[in-house]
Order: C-alpha cells, then structure tokens, then sequence
C-alpha cells in the first residue's frame, strides 16, 4: 500500500481523539483489572519488583522502558502466559473483575479469550484468511452455523480494517498476506472470541511505518470497544496512542500516569533520564 491510498483509507477512519479527550475518557474509566505487589522470578532472578497497578475500560496504558526491564513479562502475567514458561514463578494479586486470575475456578482457557495476545511479529495459523478468524469462536463454542460464523468472521476483519482488503479472497492462506495485514489478521483473530482486554507486546516492531500507522489508528478505535496494553520501545508510539504511561525500570514500576504529564512533567529523575534519552 502507498502513502497515498494509505491516507485515502485513513480519511475514512473515525477521527482520533485529542490528548486531552483521552486523558479524561481514561480517568473516568472504570478499573477492569487490578496488579497487586506482582513479582516474577525466573529462578533465582527476579524479573518484575512488586508492581501495582490498574487497568481501566477503554482505555489504552502503554508500557515503556529499556530492555529488560519486565515490561513483557508483566505483560504475560496479566492472562498468565508466564504459565507455560519453564522456572517461571508469579506471586502477588491479580485480578479481573474482583477475580484473582490464579484462582482454581480461573479457567486459563476462558481466561486467555477475554484477554487476548497479539504478538510482537504476525503469527497467523497456516490456514485460510477465514479459517484463522473463524478458529476461536468455533472452539468456544461461540457459532453454530456456517452462517454465524460468516457474520463473526466479516465483522473482526472489518474492525481490524482489513475486510475491504481480503473479502474476495477468504479462502486464501493467511501467510500470504502482507506483514502488516498479517498483523492485522491477527488483531482480528483475536476480536473474533470478544476479548474485554488485548494485550499487545511490540505489534508494530516487524512493520514498516505505513502498517505501524495503520495498527496504531487500530489501536485508538480499538479503545472504545476494549482495554489496550501495549508494550512498545517507541516513546513517540506511546505518546501517540496511549491514555496512561507506565515506565519500568528493573523491574520495578517507577512512574505511571497520564501520557501527557510523564512525557512533558515526569515526578521521578529516572523517567526524565529516559524520556530525555540519557539512558537505555
């Protein structure tokens, strides 16, 4: 896709909201999900310090720091994809909706539906467009017919704003597509089971800047619907699309506040070292 036939489509997308619409949309919000004195260690090594923090509806709460600094394995924790790690041990409290995620009537499978991953490069299944939509709501139990699963797969890929782009050609393998439509497959995969939260660890770090553009006005419309958290290294991505910042530092949280204040009046001399490129 060109510049120009990217701006074209963009044009027909719903305005953005201002910084400052954002701020007070998300400090009106309700908290959806709650991290309570959160640490992880992998073996002997701790990787995240005690964290506590909230996630409010709607809104979009980025995650930034230097390498290695526990932004995504925070971020793994919050629909327990630290699970599967090998050594990989989660104390602390969170919960989603009043309910602690490591509860034993927490079923992981349910859990990982209404908060969804999309990973840091497209990973679409080796199988149709249609197919790698259709996947989820099929195994949840969520369509019965081949109509229903038609209305949930055409409504995910027009909310991932790539229906236009692939309705002739649903039965065509999804690794075909390009890297930034692969991205969005996935982002529609992931809307297709109705997700409450999606987790995004670095979606645009595989992408050229005109996909980047195109998943970041995917992320402002997404967060009207759903909650956002986005891991990313761009501190210009976080200003841009984030209601919240939160800057880690070690494991540690060190800052988390409106997006506007941690980027132009941080409280803390590490976040302004790092906002200010002295670091990382």
């Amino acid at each position: 896709m060109t510049v120009l036939e990217f701006e074209l489509h963009r044009s027909l997308l719903p305005a953005a909201a201002s910084s400052a619409q954002r701020a007070a949309r998300s400090a009106a919000a309700e908290t959806r999900m709650t991290c309570r004195g959160v640490d992880v260690h992998y073996g002997a090594k701790q990787a995240v310090d005690g964290v506590n923090l909230d996630i409010r509806s709607h809104e979009v709460l980025a995650f930034i720091g230097p390498s290695g600094c526990g932004k995504s394995t925070l971020l793994r924790c919050l629909n327990r994809m630290n699970d599967n790690i090998e050594g990989c041990r989660v104390s602390g409290d969170i919960r989603l909706d009043g309910q602690d995620i490591h509860d034993a009537a927490m079923d992981v499978v349910p859990l990982r539906s209404r908060v969804g991953m999309v990973f840091q490069k497209p990973n679409p299944f080796p199988k149709s467009i249609y197919d790698n939509v259709a996947l989820g709501p099929r195994l949840h139990g969520m369509v019965k017919t081949k109509a229903e699963t038609d209305a949930v797969v055409e409504d995910a890929l027009i909310k991932a704003g790539l229906w236009e782009e692939v309705k002739d050609r649903l039965l065509q393998p999804g690794t075909g597509l390009s890297g930034g439509q692969q991205q969005r497959l996935c982002i529609a995969r992931t809307l297709a089971v109705q997700p409450e939260i999606i987790l995004m660890d670095e979606p645009c770090s595989a992408l050229d800047p005109i996909a980047t553009a195109w998943i970041e006005q995917l992320i402002e419309q997404l967060s009207a619907e759903v909650s956002i958290v986005i891991v990313t290294h761009s501190m210009q991505q976080a200003a841009r699309v984030s209601h919240r910042t939160a800057f880690f530092h070690l494991g540690r949280l060190v800052e988390l506040g409106s997006t506007s204040q941690v980027f132009t009046k941080p409280q803390e001399a590490l976040t302004e070292r790092y906002i200010t490129g002295l670091f990382g």
